[in-house]
């Protein structure tokens, strides 16, 4: 089977050399139909990240795991920091970006609120890559996508309290409040997990029915009498 791709003369089936688009010569020996995605190799980084944190984000072993070639990386990505990119961004879109977008379908800020935090908490105490991606914040790739996420979700967060009626200062503040429960809840769930109740939605719904209370007004001060 043969193809043009980037202006260079493929011939997969019978594994000749061709240039890919980043000027990498690559030898395929597996048809075109079945090549690798630079999101199946994204996703795939992302799954080793979780593993053993940035450091596991390795070509060939990576490669190994998809069953391919460094070949089918190559196609791809330039070198390990394009493919790291691309694993952040990869992590960005699925952990909040499609979050955000699925939320849509609830009915109200207080329903979006309940959705949001029991879909993040349960996919915190199976998933490490968040707590992976905070030990490597100093990474100069990792730091600002950290950043820009975390502020994102406490913008989000905030809005929809400001939709339930609290003020933005009240509404900031357990935005805050709120996406460090989270962070909390996950970072003991993969290094305190006895720590936790065994009954982990009910203190989920504890902690969201807390940050949707109201806060009670103090009582008036009472006249002081006259001496």
């Amino acid at each position: 089977m043969g193809g043009r791709v980037d202006d260079a003369t493929v011939d997969v089936s019978h594994g000749n050399l061709h240039t890919g688009p980043y000027g990498w010569t690559v030898r395929y020996r597996m048809d075109m139909t079945q090549r690798l995605s630079a999101e199946d190799w994204a996703d795939a980084a992302l799954d080793a990240l979780g593993r053993g944190g940035l450091p596991a984000i390795a070509v060939e072993p990576i490669a190994a795991r998809l069953g391919t070639t460094k070949g089918s990386f190559y196609w791809h990505f330039r070198n390990r920091d394009a493919l790291i990119e691309a694993a952040l961004h990869r992590w960005e879109e699925r952990g909040t970006s499609q979050v955000i977008e699925a939320l849509k379908a609830e009915e109200g800020p207080e329903a979006k609120l309940r959705k949001l935090f029991t879909t993040v908490i349960a996919f915190g105490l199976s998933h490490r890559i968040e707590l992976s991606l905070l030990g490597s914040r100093d990474h100069p790739a990792v730091g600002p996508v950290l950043q820009r996420v975390a502020e994102r979700r406490v913008t989000y967060v905030r809005e929809l309290f400001e939709e339930v009626g609290f003020t933005p200062e009240e509404a900031h503040h357990r935005a805050t409040l709120g996406v460090s429960i989270y962070l909390g809840h996950t970072q003991l769930a993969h290094t305190a997990r006895a720590a936790l109740p065994e009954n982990v939605d009910a203190l989920i719904t504890s902690a969201i029915d807390a940050l949707l209370t109201a806060p009670t007004p103090a009582p008036p001060t009472p006249p002081t009498s006259p001496t």
